[in-house]
């Protein structure tokens, strides 16, 4: 076998390049696994793009690191692993794992009191030299990753979906939805669908999703939205106070990352609704915080990765309740990542870009 192998590196923004690297050695504990797909996330693409929330500026220290394989949401097979690992972990030779996104310490004070995924060093995979991603063909999962066994009946980039919707889940977790709720989901890439799916796992009174795009909106509706609304032409915030007897929605999913979706939240919700922000943002966002206050006294929350939430998210995806034929849009080989960012970037003809190594 060889000990070379191709990866992407990023040697900082926009200066990604393929090259021929040494193949990674597990350690005692850890598990080699030969990487089956790789989905480009819109943080990816911002980290590409060199976003202060990655490279830092005047505000903020810089977080990401140069010298590293990309890829955080991906599913791979198991071609070594010692036995502390596999019983550990419950998974062998031959089995198809994925990894939660993040690599956490276990030691900090959120770890301990079991918010792992806020973890201090936070050691994400495919942003940091000591957690390599999965841009590559083979990586390695640390003793201290989370990972998780996937059907091998599913194509392999509908397995690596279970990094986003685990993510779009734990933003629908947070809104304590209930089931009077009207819910209004902003965006439908990839986060959104998943927060529209979930939403309607909770059986609200509606799902509303919102875009601009309408085969992506078609593409909400087979998620479980039953009204969607293309922004372009229609004004969302009318429409859902027209159907609220005027007092608006109760709960905001915001899943673009896209300043303009931050006021469109507030001034949809109703009073004392609830806005989840989970979009990744480029550039900041000014907003008139009287409305959060004075206005409406709404609760505001924030959601990051998918904690607890990766069972739920790949039962839901082996369940064949999702359209992951028409969501999983574009597969490329690795040396065709450029290409996959561009298509990210773009937006206008994918919805999840993976690579196969």
């Amino acid at each position: 076998m060889s000990e070379t192998m191709k990866a992407v590196i990023c040697h900082g923004p926009r200066d990604y390049r393929l090259e021929e690297v040494p193949k990674p050695v597990p350690g005692p504990g850890e598990a080699l696994v030969r990487v089956e797909a790789v989905g480009i996330c819109a943080s990816d693409l911002k980290c590409y793009h060199g976003a202060a929330k990655f490279w830092g500026d005047e505000n903020r220290p810089a977080w990401a690191e140069t010298e590293v394989i990309p890829g955080h949401e991906f599913v791979g097979e198991v071609v070594s692993i010692d036995a502390a690992g596999s019983k550990r972990w419950g998974i062998q030779v031959g089995d198809r794992v994925v990894s939660e996104q993040i690599v956490p310490c276990w030691e900090c004070r959120y770890c301990k009191r079991g918010h792992y995924h806020m973890c201090q060093p936070h050691n994400l995979y495919g942003f940091k030299r000591v957690t390599p991603g999965a841009m590559a063909e083979f990586m390695v999962y640390p003793v201290e990753a989370l990972v998780h066994k996937v059907s091998k009946d599913l194509p392999a980039a509908h397995a690596a979906f279970a990094e986003p919707l685990s993510c779009s889940l734990h933003a629908v977790e947070r809104a304590g939805i209930t089931f009077d709720d009207v819910v209004v989901v902003a965006g439908c890439g990839p986060i959104g669908l998943g927060m529209v799916a979930g939403a309607r796992a909770k059986s609200p009174a509606h799902v509303i999703a919102l875009d601009m795009a309408p085969e992506k909106l078609e593409l909400a509706k087979l998620c479980g939205a039953d009204i969607v609304i293309n922004i372009a032409d229609e004004d969302a915030v009318q429409i859902v106070k027209d159907l609220t007897d005027g007092y608006g929605a109760d709960v905001y999913l915001e899943g673009t990352g896209h300043p303009s979706a931050v006021p469109q939240g507030l001034n949809i919700l109703r009073k004392l609704g609830t806005y989840v922000e989970y979009g990744v943002f480029k550039d900041d966002v000014s907003v008139d915080w009287s409305i959060i206050s004075d206005d409406k006294e709404l609760d505001v929350l924030g959601a990051h990765l998918g904690p607890d939430c990766w069972p739920a998210a790949i039962r839901m995806i082996e369940s064949g309740l999702l359209p992951m034929d028409k969501i999983c849009t574009h597969q490329l080989p690795l040396e065709d990542f450029q290409k996959g960012l561009d298509l990210v970037a773009s937006g206008a003809e994918s919805v999840k870009v993976s690579l196969i190594p």
